[in-house]
């Protein structure tokens, strides 16, 4: 796979973040629903982490962040070969907690999900929640926490961040503004994508999962 083409220097204050969904685990294969932190990558979810260590191959990664999650710390360890960086694992990157109904495959549960999120991602409405779980306006404070934490820590440097479907999507369309254009396309497991603080506010240019690849986004 063909390395990502970047540039070698940066304008002060301005940071950029390969963002991307931990690889394929356990719980995605079993239809597990909610933050399920001890489900592991499975051997199809190595390769794709080793796969897109390939296209980062050329950045010059100077940290890697991802939540507590077993999967995602898997996904960092697979990145992190051959680079003398750090993982720092941050509490703030989890996926959307989903309170009692933790960890069930009951289909209902997935579609209260479903609906549950469009609300946030494309009317923007922050309020709702799954069971007793978190509200959007609760993910979007900790996710927005742990993105100014990285930024502070690597202004004018290039790192990467591996999170979760849910919190990421949730977390991106408020902040780049990207709303409904995203609805319907689901990250894919393991595809870095580029999102950058101009020193002004968060940018992303593409989503890898829409049909066209990389496609511009307004």
């Amino acid at each position: 796979m063909a390395s990502l083409q970047v540039q070698n220097c940066f304008v002060s204050g301005f940071v950029r973040v390969w963002c991307l969904r931990h690889a394929e685990s356990e719980n995605v294969v079993a239809g597990v629903s909610g933050a399920v932190p001890l489900s592991p990558l499975t051997s199809r979810g190595f390769r794709q982490a080793e796969a897109a260590a390939r296209v980062l191959a050329d950045e010059p990664i100077a940290g890697i962040y991802c939540s507590t999650a077993l999967r995602t710390r898997e996904t960092a360890a697979a990145l992190c070969k051959g680079r003398s960086i750090d993982i720092v694992a941050l509490p703030e990157l989890v996926e959307v907690g989903i309170g009692a109904a933790e960890a069930t495959t009951d289909p209902d549960v997935r579609r209260q999900t479903a609906e549950v999120l469009r609300r946030w991602i494309v009317d923007r409405q922050l309020e709702g929640r799954v069971a007793d779980g978190e509200s959007g306006t609760q993910i979007l404070a900790r996710m927005t926490t742990a993105l100014e934490q990285i930024r502070r820590a690597y202004e004018g440097g290039s790192v990467v961040l591996v999170g979760h479907v849910a919190s990421l999507s949730v977390t991106l369309a408020q902040l780049c503004g990207l709303g409904a254009r995203v609805w319907g396309h689901p990250l894919p497991h393991a595809v870095p994508f580029l999102v950058e603080w101009d020193g002004r506010s968060w940018q992303c240019r593409s989503w890898p999962a829409l049909p066209t690849s990389g496609v511009s986004m307004p």
